[in-house]
């Protein structure tokens, strides 16, 4: 199909872009890598009446450390994010669930910022965020507000912005040391996880002394699985303690059922990747 007709603009600027967006009220979009956006258009599953192309703003590229964080530009390719040597220095989680993303070819043109805003609950990179705490940057009319990754996702391809709000960069503590791994079950076509696992754990001689798990498609937002997490911290680092762990991690979860796969197979998978993503992170 053809998308509807709509305005375009281009700002060179994020102040630019901000006034844009407010001018179109509810009826704007933005528009970065468009790898999700274009096939919403095409199929009329949206009808904006504007679109902010954001990606000739130099600003809102790059990787950079700012003290005992890392900022990544929202317009970062998910290829840039991959390689980059903070990210996998700092960062490693993030560069590993970026490399399950779609293929090489979305992962070119598709951004970071992007997949984050988009908050599809099937995307590989909002749990992520979750569970190393970033902080979303976003920028209004009003000036630039600091939204933290438990606050930013509300719902189904929902975000604490407004229309007329920009997320600018993504604030990321690093993890320098920390073991990481991302474990998803997804059909082959287009790479949508069933259900996703991303793990971290801080190792102490044979214990585990910190554990983070975000959960992907377990509920209409990413989620914790915080008695994982709290099974896991202060116990030796063993296959028999990973597993009994695991059995938590379905636990104040709200698996959705779908075409895919219904609730009680999703908490199945769920239970069954964090064990393989734990064993994974932790070798």
């Amino acid at each position: 199909m053809i998308p509807a007709q709509f305005d375009y603009v281009a700002p060179a600027t994020v102040d630019d872009a901000v006034r844009e967006l407010a001018d179109a009220g509810d009826d704007g979009k933005v528009i970065a890598g468009g790898q999700s956006l274009l096939p919403v258009l095409r199929m009329r599953l949206a009808a904006p009446s504007k679109l902010v192309d954001i990606g000739r703003i130099p600003e809102l590229r790059g990787i950079r450390e700012d003290g005992d964080h890392l900022v990544i530009g929202a317009m970062t390719t998910h290829y840039e994010v991959q390689r980059d040597p903070l990210v996998r220095e700092h960062a490693l989680l993030l560069a590993l669930a970026t490399e399950t993303v779609a293929d090489p070819q979305v992962r070119h043109r598709g951004t970071f910022g992007g997949s984050l805003a988009h908050a599809d609950v099937a995307g590989d990179l909002p749990a992520p965020a979750l569970a190393m705490d970033a902080v979303m940057v976003v920028a209004g009319m009003d000036g630039r507000r600091s939204v933290p990754a438990s606050e930013f996702f509300v719902d189904f391809f929902t975000t604490a912005m407004s229309p007329a709000e920009l997320l600018v960069e993504v604030r990321v503590p690093k993890y320098t040391g920390w073991r990481s791994h991302y474990e998803k079950f997804n059909r082959v076509a287009q790479s949508w996880s069933m259900v996703g696992v991303a793990a971290m754990v801080r190792t102490e001689g044979e214990s585990i002394a910190e554990a983070r798990i975000g959960l992907t498609n377990m509920a209409s937002v990413p989620v914790r699985a915080r008695a994982v997490e709290e099974a896991l911290v202060g116990q030796a680092a063993t296959t028999e303690n990973i597993k009994a762990a695991a059995q938590h991690a379905a636990n104040d979860t709200s698996p959705t059922s779908d075409g895919n796969a219904d609730g009680e197979y999703r908490s199945h998978l769920a239970r069954v990747l964090t064990g393989r993503a734990l064993t994974a992170a932790i070798g």
